[in-house]
């Protein structure tokens, strides 16, 4: 006897992580199918929160939008079979034209303009590369991939892919006008003995 999987939309997806049984972990949807991801680490809650601070100043004082953290939720891909696809993000960043006065309780059923993951010893490269592909795909002008252990940041847009490190600056091109970021500053200093 064949068992079939179990496809999940985007809906049915909120509805299953608001349960007990999903409260103390970090899940998303790819494809139809729940995915387990992997718990922050410390060096990794520091660095999205120094990047978070800057890119978030710089938002809200230039009243640009609305930056969003802690794993929310984008519907990405809608199927009509169900096979729906909701990724969480550890930082976002949707121009203030696309966001209604508050944001809503619930999924985010948008790709944001520019979104940020920090990535953890245990995250999956490939997974990694389709969540890249999927943003992309789904209207993400910018994608910012930050490497705690190499100190470097992937960028990726619909013209290609750079790598930065140390002294080069990480830019908002046209996404964010003017936000320039030292690479060097989202990485805490070395520890010293």
């Amino acid at each position: 006897m064949v068992m079939e999987r179990q496809v999940i939309s985007a809906e049915g997806f909120l509805k299953i992580v608001g349960s007990p049984e999903y409260g103390d972990r970090i899940v998303e949807l790819v494809e139809g199918e729940i995915v387990k991801m992997p718990k922050p680490t410390g060096l990794h809650g520091q660095i999205t929160f120094l990047l978070s601070l800057k890119i978030g100043n710089y938002v809200v004082d230039n009243r640009l939008g609305v930056v969003t953290a802690s794993e929310t939720g984008f519907v990405l891909e809608r199927n009509p079979d169900g096979r729906d696809t909701v990724r969480g993000l550890d930082i976002a960043f949707i121009r203030g034209a696309r966001v209604p006065a508050a944001l809503p309780d619930q999924l985010l059923d948008m790709a944001p303009d520019l979104a940020v993951e920090v990535i953890s010893p245990s995250n999956d490269a490939a997974d990694i590369h389709h969540k890249i592909r999927q943003l992309l795909a789904a209207g993400t002008a910018l994608v910012w991939i930050v490497y705690p252990s190499t100190r470097t940041v992937d960028v990726h847009s619909q013209s290609g892919a750079t790598t930065l490190e140390g002294d080069d600056t990480l830019s908002g091109r046209d996404v964010l006008p003017g936000l320039e970021i030292p690479v060097r500053e989202i990485f805490p200093a070395p520890a010293t003995s």
